[in-house]
């Protein structure tokens, strides 16, 4: 694979906070601990040994082994879970919802991206030890998020009436899915193993997170992939007193109302990722995950019947810690206690709302992670690239709104100059000479002037559209062959990497799609990749 890349702030895809997050602009640093480069894992490792104990440790392995109960896992993995005992053993954690068949391609940049920060690390700080975690969103409710992949340009969807915990799902109806996606893939040795992966992962395993564990550790086991599942009881059980102490004084509400409060201020006007509530807890049980809230001294259940007094929630919290369940403010919280982590890997919106939470670790006496944005990439077959070399446009410009990539690509390949920008000035010019004559004549003669000008200017910017117009049409093979593979390379106008599923290059790729990405994508990314294949 040939590497070329593009700055994140000029895709076009990412917001002005990651964009200055990334450029470690000084007003946002009071919103962080420490920006992600090898020297800043110096200081994290002392924080995060001081606070994590042998207690919680003993409790995180306990309940990695009894997940991974009757899975065969690789070497590596196994190698990891045991690692994790020892007290110099740290995380680099990524989260995602069980998407079905892993959903957009980007799931699999954000594993790599730490596994190779881990492996990184571990030439780093040689003396310690580091672990990729991969944190399964099984409490999830949002079934229509995770439902479908897109292979081709088609929707593979399962159709099921659901509701609760996605992850507690039974796999009913995925035999139909599997069907229609087995017609689509065809025949081959590359189409035989993803037919073989679904097969296994979803017809044999009974629920969502057994399958999504399964499908996971297929592909990544060999790199020594963690996977672990929050919906544990006990997990949740190391969490209690902090949910107690957030429901007692709101403290997650306070903090983060705060935060969001002082990110307004800034002229940049970061728009806001998430907002918190009162309470952010929901109450988990089959079939069941909705918000917990409060009124006066009660708790309830929204749209159920169910209630608490504050003593009865206290109880029920210590017998049945499983039935609580984060939202998205406190599930980092959760991340950050059960697991000795460093660092968190996600998405501009992930960070975007993980940026709001310093406070609240700081209050609840958590460290906060560092965070740091996942690889981003452009994948571009040769015989794309072939396209865009005839067309002479250059990569990097393809990320271009489409209107603007069109008009820029006229103006360049027109032989007549459709720029009326030096015709604009000499036009300002003229008038310049108009203002000084009223000025000195006859001063409400000015709004005639500059009602004039403003008429004038719009008429040679009529002009130039209907000009820039007519060369389009002139030239329509050529812009009907950009926009086409304009829209190949974005589908839907969006990032490639937010609508194909893996199962599309893994067609023409086969096994070493993951060693080739593996080898090509940074541990801490600098710029968005455009990778040619």
């Amino acid at each position: 694979m040939e590497v070329d890349c593009i700055p994140f702030s000029k895709t076009g895809y990412f917001s002005q906070l990651i964009v200055d997050y990334l450029d470690q602009k000084d007003h946002l640093k009071p919103f962080y601990n420490s920006f992600p480069e090898l020297a800043s894992f110096g200081p994290q490792l002392e924080q995060k040994s001081e606070s994590f104990t042998p207690e919680q440790r003993d409790v995180l392995v306990k309940a990695l082994r009894q997940q991974y109960e009757g899975i065969k896992i690789s070497p590596a993995t196994a190698r990891h879970i045991t690692m994790l005992e020892s007290s110099n053993t740290f995380t680099v954690v990524t989260g995602h919802q069980l998407n079905l068949f892993t959903g957009p391609l980007y799931f699999l940049y954000k594993i790599i991206s730490v596994i190779n920060l881990c492996n990184e690390l571990k030439n780093t700080y040689p003396e310690r030890n580091f672990v990729p975690v991969y944190w399964m969103a099984t409490e999830d409710h949002d079934f229509d998020e995770i439902n479908y992949f897109n292979f081709k340009g088609k929707k593979i969807q399962w159709n099921k009436e659901a509701s609760g915990a996605v992850g507690r799902l039974d796999n009913q109806g995925l035999e139909a899915v599997f069907n229609t996606f087995k017609q689509e893939l065809g025949a081959g040795e590359n189409a035989d193993r993803l037919k073989e992966l679904f097969d296994k992962a979803y017809l044999g395993h009974p629920d969502l997170t057994s399958a999504t564990r399964y499908l996971v550790n297929e592909i990544f086991g060999d790199e020594g992939l963690v996977i672990l599942d929050g919906d544990d009881v006990m997990l949740k059980k190391q969490f209690v007193p902090y949910i107690k102490k957030d429901l007692e004084q709101q403290l997650g509400f306070n903090a983060v109302s705060e935060t969001i409060r002082g990110l307004e201020e800034f002229p940049e006007r970061y728009g806001i990722q998430v907002n918190p509530r009162e309470v952010n807890y929901f109450y988990l049980k089959d079939g069941l995950r909705e918000r917990l809230d409060q009124q006066d001294q009660q708790f309830f259940v929204v749209d159920t019947g169910i209630t608490f007094t504050a003593e009865a929630l206290w109880k029920e919290l210590e017998e049945h810690p499983e039935r609580f369940s984060p939202n998205v403010i406190t599930r980092p919280l959760y991340q950050e206690v059960v697991l000795p982590n460093l660092c968190y890997i996600g998405g501009g919106g992930e960070l975007a709302y993980w940026l709001e939470l310093k406070s609240f670790f700081e209050q609840m006496e958590v460290p906060f992670p560092i965070l740091q944005l996942r690889n981003s990439v452009l994948l571009v077959s040769e015989k794309q690239a072939g396209k865009a070399d005839r067309l002479n446009v250059r990569l990097p410009d393809l990320f271009l709104k489409q209107s603007s990539l069109i008009n820029k690509k006229i103006r360049e390949i027109s032989n007549i100059d459709i720029d009326f920008g030096p015709q604009k000035e000499h036009l300002v010019k003229q008038f310049a000479g108009l203002y000084e004559l009223a000025e000195k004549t006859d001063k409400t003669f000015l709004g005639a002037v500059k009602a004039q000008e403003v008429k004038q200017l719009k008429g040679l910017e009529k002009l130039e559209k209907r000009l820039l117009k007519a060369q389009k049409r002139k030239l329509s093979d050529h812009v009907s062959r950009l926009t086409g593979l304009q829209n190949e390379l974005f589908p839907n106008q969006s990032l490639q990497e937010r609508q194909m599923n893996f199962s599309e290059l893994y067609l023409e790729l086969g096994p070493g799609l993951i060693a080739e990405l593996k080898e090509k994508l940074q541990p801490i990314p600098g710029e968005f990749l455009i990778l040619r294949y």
